[in-house]
């Protein structure tokens, strides 16, 4: 890696904000001999200009010797960071390569087909006479010859140990806070009737305990390995009998590793397995920690390393949990160019939101949002439900106060496209979502205010989870919490003269804010220090500006927008009830919250 070209391989025009200075910081880092850095880069920093300087250091062919690794790799677990990668004229060098699902196989008669149920996929010895003009083999070989292949983090893990993907130079990953999860989740082991083809040919035991669950996957992987010899002996296949031929050289792959794995004596992986049916039904294997795994398919991978995110809020923490020593790892902190008074945090917190509490509290936060709505009649939000059970009983209360023509919601088959369809409306719908605090840009008037429902503690039903606590992991636990707010809240303003508004009506999310404090990036602290309640309207639903009552326009919209969070009063009260709580900070009595996926490519 020559990190002296880090600046020349800048690919804007211009430095703005704080990306020269944070350049040279990782420049130093990596000259520091390190060979990974971590950048906490904030929303708005530009860390895709970034990772492209980075993964621009990386050596070269006419300055390698054979055996040495050359170019980079950049890499996301975001399918929609990729997509944005995409369409950026200034990543244009970024060859990026997907699945085969993603693309369509162009012989006759198989436009529709997926790649990976094309006839080279079905048809033993098939000889393509197209191969060199398919999609998803021509992106392959341009990708796996280009300085800089780009992919999801999922293609990246699946590649590992390929020939076509070797070792690289450097690996740049981005948004890359949840590597622990992503390789957690990537390395459970799902067997259910829709994940085993021939589940209703087995007997199930019961689980009693890990031992017995390895000598199962054993026996099952033996069992996988027959049928799929046995499929792979017919000369033809249909595209369903393709499908559970992969299927069940995915699961050989998957039991073999947890066998290897746990059998390893020198692998630091925790496993725990769950039954909840009992014997006869479904089982999940899950690991926790994962250190061998992200060594063969992350580590393993290349020579140095740069992971981006806004929310690596502990380094020794995160280190730990990815399988690094802390004092092999740079952190470079990139600061926040945002104004705070653009990124207004709002205290309108109705009680808990815990399942003992939901039936009390969600009444009163959907009287909330009819209040926000009023005093942003004319401009569009977003609500984070954190769960479709939330979503489902909060539009349904919304309908009920009759603000319903203002309302839109998304189904989980149909995120994306009813994600899109809001976007592109001109009206001032309000989104109610699920699982959307991350990789969701809402830049200008996209939205201008958001609503956090639910502190989004992890299950504590998951038995990792539930482990993890059993043994005192509590930091852990808030940690998690605290970096999907602090994404949430980097939703709604995404440039220096952006500005949005964020209401949390969860008071558990004040109390998650007391108990990781320490775990706070400054910018993040400011804004938790600024917090203020705003002034809402009187309880009206004629009054948010939807088609039901009132107009959306007037001066309500004009205040709303000159204050940048709604019309909660002048500027003066807002500063000073921002300076009152700056100084008294958000100290809470301390009670244990308990309270609620993972989407691939």
């Amino acid at each position: 890696m020559n990190s002296e070209r880090i600046l020349d391989e800048f690919p804007a025009p211009s430095f703005r904000g704080n990306q020269q200075d944070a350049l040279s910081d990782i420049r130093e880092a990596f000259e520091s001999s390190n060979d990974v850095v971590l950048v906490r880069a904030p929303t708005g920093s530009g860390k895709s200009l970034l990772a492209r300087s980075i993964a621009g250091c990386a050596r070269r062919v006419e300055d390698a010797d054979p055996s040495d690794a050359t170019g980079s790799y950049y890499t996301t677990p975001q399918v929609s960071q990729l997509d944005d990668v995409a369409s950026d004229d200034l990543l244009d060098d970024l060859k990026i390569i997907r699945g085969k699902r993603n693309y369509s196989c162009i012989l006759p008669g198989e436009h529709d087909t997926p790649v990976d149920r094309a006839p080279c996929a079905r048809e033993k010895g098939y000889d393509c006479s197209v191969k060199h003009r398919c999609p998803y083999f021509s992106d392959r070989a341009i990708a796996s010859n280009r300085e800089i292949a780009a992919m999801t983090l999922a293609y990246f893990m699946r590649t590992a140990g390929s020939e076509v993907f070797r070792k690289r130079d450097v690996v740049v990953i981005d948004e890359a806070h949840g590597l622990a999860e992503w390789a957690e989740m990537y390395a459970t082991i799902d067997l259910n009737p829709r994940t085993v083809p021939m589940w209703d040919d087995l007997k199930i035991p019961e689980m009693t305990g890990l031992d017995r669950a390895v000598q199962y996957a054993d026996s099952l992987s033996g069992t996988c390995s027959r049928r799929k010899d046995d499929l792979i002996a017919q000369q033809e296949l249909t595209a369903p009998e393709a499908a559970r031929r992969d299927r069940l050289q995915e699961l050989i792959s998957e039991l073999d590793w947890f066998v290897d794995d746990y059998r390893n004596p020198d692998s630091a992986t925790e496993w725990v397995v769950d039954q909840p049916e009992g014997k006869g039904g479904p089982i999940t294997i899950k690991p926790m920690n994962p250190e061998r795994y992200l060594a063969h398919t992350v580590w393993e991978r290349g020579n140095k390393f740069a992971l981006l995110s806004a929310t690596i809020l502990n380094k020794d923490a995160f280190c730990r949990q990815v399988g690094l020593d802390p004092a092999d790892v740079a952190l470079v902190d990139v600061g926040h160019t945002f104004p705070v008074e653009n990124r207004p945090l709002y205290d309108v917190t109705q009680g808990k939101m815990t399942y003992e509490h939901r039936e009390e509290t969600l009444p009163k936060i959907a009287r909330t949002i009819v209040k926000i709505m009023q005093a942003h009649p004319d401009e569009k939000g977003i609500v984070h439900a954190h769960s479709y059970h939330i979503q489902e009983k909060l539009t349904r209360k919304l309908r009920e106060f009759g603000v319903g023509d203002r309302v839109r919601a998304h189904e989980r088959d149909s995120r994306d496209a009813d994600l899109e369809a809001w976007k592109a409306s001109d009206d001032p719908d309000v989104f109610v979502s699920v699982k959307m605090e991350e990789a969701l840009d809402l830049k200008g008037d996209l939205a201008r205010w958001q609503v956090l429902c639910k502190a989004p503690f992890l299950n504590t039903s998951d038995s990792r989870v539930a482990h993890r606590l059993e043994n005192g992991q509590w930091a852990w636990y808030y940690r998690a919490a605290l970096r999907t707010v602090i994404q949430a809240c980097g939703r709604v303003i995404r440039a220096p003269d952006d500005y949005g508004a964020t209401y949390l009506t969860d008071s558990s999310l004040l109390q998650l804010f007391d108990r990781a404090r320490t775990d706070m990036p400054d910018w993040f602290a400011e804004q938790v220090d600024r917090m203020s309640h705003p002034d809402l309207p009187e309880f009206d639903p004629g009054g948010t500006g939807g088609s039901d009552g009132g107009s959306g326009g007037g001066d309500g919209g004009k205040r709303s927008r000159n204050n940048r969070g709604g019309n909660h009063g002048s500027s003066d009260n807002r500063s000073e009830k921002s300076n009152s709580k700056s100084k008294s900070g958000y100290s809470r009595k301390r009670k244990s919250p308990m309270a609620d996926v993972w989407d691939t490519e």
